[in-house]
């Protein structure tokens, strides 16, 4: 595929993923088959429930802890009684960007036989299963996934994907 029309559909995965009502992380994913966009998706939280992505995690101090919290992303809050830390989590509910386009394309009369993805983040190693599954032969992303939480990208690659990181 030519350089020009990766960066587009890669454009087109960064605006839908704005259509995302998560605060922590907005990420957005297409699909194309034959230079045509199949589908589109977006993390968010199922069709018709609350587009709530994130619940808020609160708990007291405790300083021998707080470089630990730190790295986890929490943030220290001062109060008249004490110290607390709080920070978002996303729910378990919500359906990643690439599961979203997937199943849009099994409620089409459409395929992804031989087809590429483009998603503005790395696919996790859950969405990189369903990503081979589906028949989705090639890959492209723009922002690396977090390493501590499994490499999706490892496993499409042993599953003979071709995955290209686009900067």
């Amino acid at each position: 595929m030519k350089e020009k029309f990766k960066n587009a559909f890669m454009d087109c995965a960064e605006r839908f993923a704005q259509l995302s009502s998560a605060t922590r992380a907005k990420v957005g994913a297409i699909i194309v088959k034959d230079n045509r966009i199949i589908s589109i998706g977006y993390n968010g939280m199922p069709s018709g429930w609350s587009n709530d992505c994130e619940s808020v995690e609160t708990w007291n101090d405790v300083p021998h802890m707080r470089d630990k919290f730190l790295k986890d992303g929490a943030v220290m809050h001062d109060s008249p009684h004490g110290a607390t830390w709080s920070r978002k989590r996303t729910k378990p509910e919500v359906l990643h960007a690439e599961t979203n386009a997937i199943a849009k394309v099994a409620q089409s009369n459409d395929n992804c036989k031989d087809a590429s993805l483009f998603c503005t983040h790395e696919p996790c190693l859950d969405c990189a299963k369903l990503i081979y599954q589906s028949g989705i032969t090639t890959v492209y992303f723009k922002n690396s996934y977090k390493a501590d939480k499994g490499s999706g990208r490892d496993f499409l690659e042993k599953s003979g994907c071709t995955v290209e990181h686009l900067t």
